[in-house]
């Protein structure tokens, strides 16, 4: 059988411009002769073209296209300043982007700009790119961004209607990405405006001064690394603070008995804070917020402590006054750590000496009120005592009667040396507080506040308790604020009410004589008889208590006369709470009930 001649494989147009495997598309094919194209015809397959022949078809080829030839050796001619740049984070330039395709002005606009650079694509491809003009930036300085979204428009067109309103200037066209953002918030605070509580708290928080001490302030200067703000302005609602070990923890295991009295050292150098118990005992503790570790117990068996006043630092922190419902009382000082008894009542003298006769016709109808508020049996009692502010130099005892006597302390002799008469109910004298070393305020058990010049012994105030009636008088405080002419007194009465009255009440002026002062805000917080009032060392905070319900306490923002909302809650175990005080610089607060416990709180606002 005839063998038949073997056909030709048909190449395709796209098979005789198929790339060889293994071949690179940047080989140069014009430097190749005939004798090697005709080998990789043979090995591979391919079309031989002449040398010659290729050379004229890629000339065609580039006059037809009239693209740059990024093949082959195109690139050996060029610098490396043109091959590679280095990043320096400035904005790439951008082709432009019109946002309306058929607007033929922005096209004739377009070409304009590509004819007139057509110089520089001619000589480098990079820079085929044409740059826009770049506008007044809105934002001044900034810093470049470390990275840039391709999909973010570099340059935004202003030619449509809805973007005209962005225009600073008539002549402006288009907009960086940038400065396009920044337009546009400009525009909506400019229809929607920042409200004015925003305005507001913006500009208080600038007010806050950050106490920035550098080192070498610190190293030059004598005080503790923690220092202590000058001037604290708390902020209502909130207050922040942190439970503590119990101060009293040590001595309760000994079963004490009920707090009767907490009080703080008056100097805030000397962190002790002295704790009666029912056990007719006075516990010194040292305040560290830590282990508090207990000093020195005084006893004094004969003499039951009954009421908050019934121990008490002296002003100038020497000594302590021990008091109850006897004819004597106890002295402790503390430097020497000497305790004293005086069994003959005021050095030799008795209060019912003073006042004997006068009383003695009222003694068939004596009332319960008359018997708590003048001290017990006989009216020789010192329940309720305070000294002047300042240097201590007058104690003033609240007495049978209403009377209230002024013990000279400063020369040692200790005489009585005036008496104050209150009215002439039977409620007795329940609470005395100094304003100032020569004012005397006095809360009678009718509801009735004395204030009394003690120079002159002249009553120079007198009013009722708004909604005061009788026996309705429990306790009463004060505070002087930080600057003159601040100030609080507060009244508690046994229906729960506190009333908290002006620094106007305790001014002593001829215009004010006459007019009865009014309550700044009753606070209704509490439903029993209050029992306990302290203000702290600068009239910010106020504390109110009752003994007679559990968990009965408050903490009152005085400048704004509310509550804290955040304490106490349902979980704090208060108990029912007997006495409290804050410390010297208000950076404790201690809180006792009949459970024999002293709770501690550190208030953070204050510090250490």
């Amino acid at each position: 059988m005839a063998r038949h001649a073997r056909k030709k494989q048909k190449l395709s147009q796209d098979a005789s411009k198929s790339q060889p495997l293994g071949t690179d598309f940047l080989t140069d094919d014009a430097l190749k002769d005939d004798e090697e194209r005709r080998l990789e015809s043979m090995l591979f397959g391919t079309k031989f073209v002449p040398r010659d022949k290729d050379a004229a078809v890629n000339d065609a080829e580039d006059e037809k296209n009239d693209e740059p030839e990024y093949a082959g050796n195109a690139l050996n001619n060029l610098l490396d300043t043109d091959l590679f740049f280095v990043d320096d984070g400035a904005i790439a330039p951008a082709f432009d982007q019109d946002d309306d395709d058929d607007d033929e002005q922005d096209n004739e606009e377009e070409a304009a700009a590509r004819d007139s650079d057509s110089d520089a694509e001619s000589s480098s491809p990079s820079t085929s790119r044409t740059r826009s003009p770049s506008p007044k930036p809105l934002l001044k300085s900034r810093k470049p961004p470390a990275w840039t979204d391709p999909s973010d428009p570099p340059i935004v067109s202003l030619a449509s209607s809805r973007l005209r309103k962005l225009r600073d200037a008539p002549t402006e066209e288009t907009l960086s990405g940038r400065e396009y953002e920044a337009r546009l918030r400009r525009q909506y605070e400019r229809i929607n405006p920042e409200p004015a509580w925003a305005v507001k708290a913006r500009k208080e928080k600038k007010k806050e001064t950050v106490d920035d001490t550098s080192i070498a302030d610190l190293l030059t200067s004598t005080s503790g690394i923690l220092g202590r703000r000058d001037k604290v302005h708390l902020k209502a609602g909130h207050v922040e603070l942190e439970r503590l070990r119990d101060a009293n923890l040590e001595a309760q295991a000994s079963g004490s008995g009920a707090v009767r009295v907490v009080a703080f050292h008056p100097s805030e150098r000397v962190p002790v804070l002295c704790v009666g118990s029912a056990d007719r005992r006075v516990r010194l503790f040292n305040i560290d917020g830590h282990t508090n570790p207990l000093l020195q117990t005084l006893h004094a068996p004969s003499l039951p402590l009954t009421s908050q006043s019934s121990v008490a630092f002296h002003p100038l922190g020497s000594s302590l006054l021990l008091t109850g419902p006897r004819p004597f009382f106890y002295t402790h000082d503390l430097q020497t750590g000497t305790t004293t008894r005086h069994a003959r009542g005021l050095w030799g003298t008795t209060f019912n000496t003073i006042n004997d006769a006068p009383c003695s016709r009222k003694r068939g109808r004596k009332g319960k009120g008359e018997d708590s508020g003048s001290g017990g049996r006989g009216g020789e009692g010192m329940e309720v005592t305070a000294f002047s502010p300042g240097t201590g130099e007058v104690l003033a005892v609240a007495g049978r009667g209403g009377y209230v006597h002024l013990v000279d302390w400063k020369s040692g002799a200790g005489q009585v040396v005036g008496s104050l008469k209150c009215g002439g109910g039977g409620g007795g004298v329940r609470s005395l507080w100094w304003p100032s070393a020569q004012q005397l305020a006095v809360l009678s058990g009718d509801a009735e506040v004395y204030l009394w010049d003690v120079g002159e012994r002249r009553c120079v105030k007198r009013w009722k308790d708004e909604g005061g009636f009788r026996g309705a008088g429990r306790v009463m405080t004060g505070a002087q604020g930080a600057g003159e002419g601040n100030g609080f007194l507060a009244v508690g009465s046994n229906t729960g009410f506190v009333n908290v009255y002006g620094a106007d009440s305790f001014a002593s002026l001829p215009s004010n004589n006459l007019s009865t002062p009014k309550p700044l805000k009753s606070i209704a917080n509490l439903t029993t008889a209050i029992s306990s009032i302290r203000f702290n060392h600068d009239a910010q905070l106020m504390a109110v208590a009752s003994q007679e319900k559990k968990d009965a306490m408050r903490l009152i923002h005085t400048p704004s006369l509310t509550s804290f909302a955040n304490w106490p809650t349902s979980g704090t175990p208060l108990g029912h709470v007997t006495a409290l005080d804050f410390s010297a610089r208000s950076e404790y607060l201690a809180i006792g009930n009949t459970r024999g416990r002293v709770l501690l709180y550190h208030l953070k606002d204050y510090g250490v």
